[in-house]
């Protein structure tokens, strides 16, 4: 069995604080302006715990900044959350989720659960040099790897690791 990467936890303040101080210094070290939009937004990510699209984050941001955004403000947001490696999106969903390892260029690997929506980023170098020589091989430049896999979380193949505060939240098993 091999052994994964921890990726920082999504849907908890502290992981947001960390995840948001991190973005702020990659930001300046690359030269780019981490403004107060782009940090709302990437903190909206961090705490919602699951893949948003740029209509489930235009209410949460408008909260944030306590003003309308529209939705180009949304999606140039995301761009700029995409381009600094802060943000990835999950094609298969339309939706987006923060990078669980932004300091480097890597090939996004993405478990994605059917039922409640849950995603998972996995660093897999085995999979990036396949690719990486399949590309080469193919004398294909590739401009980005997204990987997504769909199927069943572990709390949705067992309900029974479900917590109580994740009940009273509304998760069920056979949400679709």
């Amino acid at each position: 069995m091999t052994n994964l990467p921890d990726a920082p936890a999504r849907g908890d303040a502290q992981s947001a604080t960390d995840a948001l101080a991190a973005a702020s210094l990659l930001c300046r070290e690359r030269g780019a302006q981490f403004t107060e939009v782009r940090r709302r937004l990437l903190e909206a990510l961090w705490q919602a715990g699951q893949p948003l699209g740029a209509y489930d984050l235009m209410p949460l941001l408008e909260a944030a900044l306590a003003r309308k955004v529209t939705p180009p403000t949304v999606y140039r947001t995301l761009e700029f959350l995409m381009d600094q490696r802060l943000v990835s999106r999950i094609e298969s969903r339309n939706a987006f989720v923060p990078c669980a390892h932004p300091e480097h260029a890597h090939a996004c690997v993405f478990f994605v659960c059917d039922r409640c929506s849950a995603s998972i980023e996995v660093e897999s170098p085995g999979i990036e040099h396949l690719l990486a020589d399949h590309a080469a091989a193919l004398e294909f430049q590739v401009h980005r790897r997204v990987v997504e896999l769909q199927g069943l979380c572990a709390r949705c193949l067992a309900p029974d690791l479900v917590t109580e505060p994740e009940r009273r939240a509304g998760w069920k098993p056979n949400a679709r």
